[in-house]
């Protein structure tokens, strides 16, 4: 039952992430979804390696968003091919 609220979560995180960092993103709700999911997993490891957080704090909510945004960057990146 947990997994479904991760992706309920992810997939908030995601949209934030986009409503954050407007653009011309052709991501869908899939990909929304996994953006959000990732981010979390990234701000989740580097916060708590970090000692910043622990579990379930709010902290850990923005530092999510936070890590998707930084992931949809990189991913507009990627997609634009990274050269001049």
């Amino acid at each position: 039952m947990w997994i479904i609220g991760v992706i309920v979560i992810g997939f908030v995180v995601g949209l934030i992430a986009r409503f954050v960092l407007p653009g011309k993103d052709s991501l869908g709700i899939v990909l929304t979804t996994l953006v959000g999911i990732a981010g979390a997993l990234l701000a989740n490891f580097v916060g708590q390696a970090a000692g910043l957080y622990g579990y379930g704090q709010p902290a850990g909510f923005i530092a999510s968003v936070i890590g998707a945004i930084a992931l949809l960057l990189l991913l507009r990146i990627a997609r634009r091919g990274g050269g001049p």
